[in-house]
This record gives C-alpha cells, structure tokens and sequence, in this order.
C-alpha cells in the first residue's frame, strides 16, 4: 500500500496505452451493476499506477526512428558507427599475390600518387597507375570489384554483436588513383550497419542514406533512434543520416543464419587462402579471425527485426528456404540458402554458372541477369588467382575439402551442380531438403523465462477515494531474457479482469475467468479515451514492469521484474484475473501472445 500511495502523490501521469473494458452497452461513463463506471475505473488506474501503459516503440512515427527505437527494444543499446576507431579493421586488396595501397610514390616528380604493391614480407615488388583486376573481387555486384581502404568496425557486448561497414566505392565501380580511395582519407560511400544476437538469432540492418555524396568516419556515427527516447538532438540527426526506404536488400546476402558474408573478398583467413589460415599471405595480409568462426546449421533460429523493413521485403523473407545438397557435396558444413548465399556466393565458391533445370520464361530472364554479373565478376579476377595460375585460390571452395584448397581436390561435378544449382534457385523438389529460413517470433514463455510469484492481494481504498472500497494488488515476476540481453525490452502484460457477486457457498471458482481471447481484446467495442467493452470483462493492455514509465529506456537486470497493477474494487465481488503476457515482434507477425494460463481471484466480503 506505501507504494499505492507514493503512486497517489505522483497521480499527473497520463494513461496512455491503456484500453478498459466493461459490461456490453455500458458505455458514456456507466457501470457495470453495483460497481463502478468505465470512466471513474480509468481514472482510478491513471492515479494509482502512473504512466507504466505503453506499447514499446511508438513514440515516433519517421520510419527510421521507429527503427532504431524497436532494435534497441530488442537488442539493448545500439552503439554508435564508428570506423575511425583503433579497433576497426582495413580490407585488404591483394593482386597477384601481393597486398596493394594507394600511396605517394617517393621516386615520382611530386610524389604523385600510385597503388604500391607489397609482398609478404612488406618488399615493395612494383608500382602501377591502375588496378583493372584483383585476386578476390566482390560479388556484390553493385559496388567497386577491386575497392580498397574500406573499414570494418565490429562491437561484441554480450551475445550481440554490431558490424560496421565503411565502404569505398563510386559509380563507376573501378578504382583509380584518386586521394579518395586513400586509408588516410575518411570519405566513403556507403554505411552499412548489422546487429546480430548469436543467442536468439535476431538480426537487424541499417544503411546509409542513398541520396547524399558520401560519408565521413572522422567523427562516430548515431545510431537510428538516437541513445534513447529523450535523445532528441541524436534522433533528429539519425532521421537525417539513415535510408528511411530500406533500399538495399540486405538480407539477400547475409542470410547464412550468421551476420557474415564470408567470401575471400572480406579478407578472412580462412577463406580464399591456399594454405588456410597457415598461409603466409593470409598471417600477413588477411583480418585473421575478426570475424570469428560461428555454426551455421539450418534448424538455428533466425529471424528479421524491423517493422518497416519486414514490411518491405515480407514476400522475399516469406519465400526464403535452406537447401540440403541432394548431392553430398556441399551443406554438410554450413547451410546454402536460395536467396544470394546460394545463386551468386555458392555459383562463384565453385567456378560455376547458375543453372536451372527447365526454367520458365521469368526465371530465364533473372537466371541471364546473374549470369552477366557473374561474368562482370570474373573479368575483374586476375589470372594468378585462377587454379590455372599460381594462386590456385579460385574456385574458393571444393566438394569434400571445402575452403581447404591445397590439396587441390577435384572441382564439383558438372552434373552435380546443376542438381545443386536447380535447388538453390527455389526450383527443385523434396531433393533438396527445402525448409524455411527464417523462423517465427517466439511467444513469451516458450523461450525458457516463465511468470513467477504471481499473486493477488486486497488492500483498503485510499482515503478519499469515492468510487472504491478496496483496492486489489495483483503482482506478478518476470524477466525478460530472451537473447541474453539485459536491457530487452519487447514484452508487456494485459490483465483482464471479470467479476461475479459472491455467494454463500463460493469456493474456489472453476470456471468464469475472462478466456485467452478475452485478454487479447477480442471483442471489445471502442468507446471514448481509451475506454472498450465487451459483454465479460474489463481489459488493461501493455503493461510495463513497476517504475518503468512510458519513453522511458529499462534499467538492465537479469533477475525477475517486478510487475504490479493497483485495481480499483467494491464490496461483496468476487474478481477474476487473467494475466497475459505479449511480445511486440517487430516485424510482419506483429504481436504473439503467451499461452500458458496466469489465472488469480480474490473475493472482497467487507463484511
């Protein structure tokens, strides 16, 4: 009761999110009979509880700040971009063996600037003018094929890990001896961020505006949404800075259950080296193991954040698959999937064309478009890199050895990849072990935290109050650890509450408790300021934990919250609660609901 009171003292908080409900019909400030009006019931809520009723997320209505609001709901606090940290890693560009920079050229009038390529063992072996081709182009496809200097920047705080990309590229997709491309110099073209809980399988993807002429890693980056609701000056900046239009299709490449696209081009060593990690060229040039090593297994949760995102790629996400490799070769490591993973990484990891096997006239026409990116790829591969040539480091994965390329083991089948191709371009049959990518939002309680120590308790009214005679304290645990993450904030609780006269020989009810759908709001009508009714029960929707008022970031625990709610009640009722947790998804199943029954009653006699 001190803390109902302490509550009373502070009773300016507005209601927010709250929808009640009372008795069908019983609407303009009625009653349910003996009890008290809708109205009075909702003012008693807004005195007694404070401003704990709101939806996580909804302050803002710009796109990129509900973004960031809702990943900081799910992922705890975003850090800022920042590619100018100590701690960020340089992409190499290697060519022809050699590691290459775009230097002044100490033996040229003015030193003019020059790429310098450099051996292993840091000997300048010659200069050139140009970079027409390299050893591990990108297979972005939209980006520079041989861009150098771009910036890694990767974050860990607990199971959540943050990428930030800084990457040099212009429109014409070939480099030159421009100061642009310089480490030295911190002007890139495109930011991209990536948030990833290795725990829950969540991911989360920001990018850059398209519609300005670069960006500049001298100073850190906001991230969307600012640092917190009340970061006004942050947010504003953040609208300003990221893509409100989820232009880049993010999740077609990084869809390996993993935020990494590892191919040789991000410069790790355990790919594209023909040694390995052992290689000399790798110990010398390559990021080594900053992108550690994760599983990858087709069954792992993984799932899309983002309701604006979601909303616009629901079709791709959707139609996502895993493929099992009908033929042996290929997905007894990791898993291929039938977005970009499998029609351009996996076609190029081999030295294959894209294939499918009677493709209708639709699939013709994108099969030739990947086909002629492909082919761009290639013409910008040097020969060295070929396993014609003396890298021997493309193709950069072989059936059997996978990524191990020194024992030169033989390349796919032509027969099997074309079975492997068919399925990896969504056009094969129950060969190829389709299941779903991405998986679904978990309910609360189906990821291992539980409800605890629910109870309910009646208390005297507090002095002065009118339209009550008793209070009801209904108090419930529970925290929040979906993901590890000590600060996630996506889940609330609605509370519906019936009521019954008591009778003389009442024992413990049976029966008569507002249903599953009843606390979900099923059937309630609208009325004025936040005030529904339905024919059985009143309903308080998107209750937070105790103190946590609205727009307000959660403190971080690991331990249960408390969650409590202060009703309002008469003599001579009997109340039947059901409480009902909810997590708020973010993405195109919008909200899923717990299922396991919290079911409590209190009888208040005064007598």
């Amino acid at each position: 009761m001190r803390h109902l009171r302490r509550t009373l003292a502070a009773g300016s908080a507005v209601i927010g999110a709250l929808v009640l409900a009372g008795l069908a019909g019983n609407t303009d400030g009625s009653e349910w009979p003996g009890g008290i009006s809708d109205e009075s019931f909702a003012d008693a809520l807004r005195r007694w509880n404070g401003d704990i009723f709101w939806e996580p997320a909804s302050q803002s209505t710009d796109s990129v700040t509900r973004f960031g609001d809702e990943a900081r709901a799910v992922f705890g606090p975003i850090p800022e971009a920042d590619c100018g940290s100590p701690d960020a890693r340089i992409f190499p560009l290697e060519v022809d063996g050699n590691i290459v920079d775009l230097v002044p050229n100490p033996d040229k009038p003015g030193r003019v600037l020059e790429f310098q390529h450099r051996d292993v063992s840091g000997n300048v072996v010659k200069w050139t003018t140009s970079i027409p081709k390299c050893d591990k182009p990108s297979l972005a496809g939209t980006v520079a094929y041989c861009g150098l200097n771009s910036r890694l920047h990767r974050v860990v705080r607990g199971n959540v890990e943050w990428l930030f990309f800084c990457r040099k590229s212009n429109s014409s997709q070939e480099v030159a001896s421009d100061p642009f491309w310089q480490s030295s110099d911190p002007r890139f073209a495109l930011l991209g961020t990536i948030g990833f809980n290795k725990n829950s399988g969540e991911i989360v993807f920001f990018d850059g505006r398209k519609d300005r002429a670069g960006f500049d890693w001298s100073k850190p980056f906001v991230p969307p949404g600012g640092h917190s609701y009340t970061d006004a000056t942050g947010r504003a900046a953040a609208a300003a800075l990221y893509d409100p239009t989820f232009q880049i299709r993010c999740h077609s490449c990084h869809d390996n259950k993993s935020p990494y696209v590892i191919d040789p081009h991000v410069g790790q060593s355990r790919v594209g080296y023909f040694l390995g990690g052992s290689d000399a060229r790798a110990v010398a040039f390559s990021l080594g193991d900053y992108l550690p090593e994760r599983s990858r297994l087709e069954g792992a949760p993984f799932r899309i954040v983002g309701s604006g995102y979601t909303s616009k790629y629901g079709g791709d996400i959707a139609g996502a698959r895993t493929v099992r490799d009908p033929t042996g070769n290929c997905t007894n490591c990791h898993t291929l999937t039938t977005q970009l993973t499998g029609r351009r990484l996996a076609a190029d990891a081999v030295g294959r064309q894209p294939f499918i096997a009677n493709p209708g006239w639709g699939q013709t026409l994108v099969l030739q478009d990947e086909k002629k990116t492909l082919q761009r790829i290639d013409r910008h591969r040097t020969d060295w890199a070929r396993r014609r040539g003396d890298g021997k480091i493309h193709p950069w994965m072989v059936p059997g050895d996978g990524n191990i390329l020194s024992n030169t083991a033989p390349e796919i089948d032509g027969s099997d990849w074309k079975t492997l191709s068919t399925c990896l371009w969504g056009a094969g049959g129950a060969e190829c072990g389709y299941r779903p990518l991405y998986t679904p939002c978990p309910p609360p309680e189906t990821d291992g935290a539980r409800v605890i120590d629910a109870g309910i308790e009646v208390l005297p009214a507090p002095i002065g109050e009118i339209n009550a005679n008793r209070a009801l304290r209904v108090s419930w645990k529970y925290v929040n650890d979906y993901g590890g993450v000590p600060e996630r904030d996506d889940v609330r609780f609605n509370v519906a509450m019936g009521r019954q006269a008591i009778t003389a020989s009442a024992g413990a009810p049976g029966a008569g408790y507002p249903t599953m759908e009843d606390a979900r709001g099923a059937g309630y009508t609208p009325v004025r300021q936040g005030i529904s009714v339905s024919p059985k029960a009143r309903l308080i929707q998107n209750i937070s934990y105790a103190g946590h008022a609205r727009w307000t970031e959660p403190a971080p625990s690991r331990s249960p919250r408390l969650f409590e709610l202060y009703l309002p009640a008469v003599c001579g009722q009997r109340y039947l609660v059901r409480v009902l947790p909810k997590r708020f998804c973010f993405d195109q199943s919008n909200i899923v609901y717990g299922s396991i029954d919290h079911l409590l009653y209190a009888d208040v006699p005064c007598g």
